[in-house]
């Protein structure tokens, strides 16, 4: 998508083969940026799986929550090239609408008609987490019987790789772009920057089961805390990743011996996965040794905005197929990450009830808990 010429990082996740034609009017297309794409695509994909038939539903009840950490960077780059190359008037009268990371909850309900709540959550990379645990939360308080949810990101442009990499947080193994992602592992240098989107949807339980939709899992805690402490590097401590944990944990009316799996936020970042282990052994105690606990950017990369609802739904699954997936490239055990990352294979394991992380710039923490579903 860039030349990588001039960037200390060569290497990124992107996904090649979209063709937002298949989800969009081409008209459409060239006044959408690409994370807008992907977030509508993904809303489609979420709606057909589910089934789901919206003129059987009150609109006005069912919203639209989806995040971007960044929005239209693309956009924003390519069109104030054409300011400085031109002038004022070569600017685009899409490029507003095009860059605004709440672009796509709106686009996705102008799509399917939803009336219901819609915004847009930015937290950086905690961002979809926020909006699956708000949108949970409005279903929760009876505000909504169904959400689509979850986020979008492309930021694969020249500036987010340099701005990336001027902060010292992606990885720069371009000679081995396929370890390059390695949480926990001793030797990791900095997450691999993807792109992506991923849409959920939520449903108040009667609601679905009055459809005979199949459920996957039922979301039951979100716990949302700030760090107080640097805008880039989480709290040393991991006192706020920690209280984020614990609150959703409580809102779901579990014990941490309840909790199987632990889908981290695991960047691939020194300072992250280091932290991220001790706030997981202060909320787990000695339990925290008998958890899995895995990587989904391992094999994914970090979708930013994205990430957390990929991971979500990672977690979901996990739980629905009685199967962890694995953290890929552990190789080398980190004296400060001692727990069981579940190295490079995936395991048959039940998982009972599991906790998803996930923590942005500016000290955002988000943490969801799902459990298996029964009636």
């Amino acid at each position: 998508m860039i030349d990588p010429e001039p960037h200390a990082t060569k290497i990124a996740g992107e996904i090649k083969d979209f063709d937002p034609t298949k989800y969009i009017e081409r008209k459409e297309v060239r006044r959408t940026d690409r994370f807008t794409q992907f977030a509508m695509a993904a809303a489609d994909l979420a709606v057909s799986h589910s089934g789901i038939d919206f003129s059987k539903t009150d609109r006005e009840r069912i919203g639209v929550i989806v995040s971007s950490g960044i929005g239209g960077m693309t956009t924003f780059e390519n069109q104030f090239e054409n300011f400085l190359k031109s002038g004022p008037r070569r600017v685009s009268p899409f490029f507003i609408p095009m860059l605004i990371p709440d672009i796509s909850a709106g686009r996705i309900s102008i799509r399917h008609d939803l009336k219901g709540i819609n915004h847009c959550t930015v937290t950086a990379c905690a961002s979809a987490s926020h909006a699956i645990g708000e949108s949970f939360n409005a279903i929760r308080e009876n505000r909504a019987v169904a959400m689509l949810t979850g986020g979008s990101e492309a930021p694969i442009t020249r500036m987010g790789v340099a701005g990336f990499n001027a902060a010292k947080a992606i990885s720069t193994r371009n000679d081995e772009p396929e370890k390059a992602s390695r949480p926990f592992d001793a030797n990791r240098d900095g997450f691999v920057m993807s792109e992506g989107g991923a849409v959920l949807l939520l449903e108040e339980l009667e609601h679905a089961k009055a459809r005979n939709a199949q459920i996957y899992a039922e979301i039951c805690g979100a716990g949302f805390t700030g760090d107080a402490y640097h805008i880039t590097a989480p709290s040393e401590d991991g006192n706020g990743a920690a209280r984020a944990m614990k609150i959703a944990i409580q809102q779901a009316g579990l014990t941490v011996e309840d909790i199987d799996y632990v889908n981290a936020h695991g960047t691939s970042t020194p300072p992250n996965d280091r932290i991220e282990t001790l706030a997981i052994k202060t909320v787990f105690g000695e339990h925290a040794y008998n958890l899995h606990v895995s990587s989904t950017k391992s094999m994914i990369g970090h979708m930013l905005g994205a990430s957390g609802a990929a991971e979500a739904i990672a977690t979901v699954l996990c739980i629905k197929n009685h199967m962890i997936h694995p953290t890929i490239n552990y190789e080398t055990p980190d004296p400060d990450c001692d727990l069981n990352y579940v190295p490079n294979k995936a395991i048959e394991k039940t998982v009972r009830a599991a906790i998803s992380n996930s923590f942005g710039f500016g000290g955002h923490n988000a943490s969801l808990v799902f459990k298996s579903f029964t009636e």
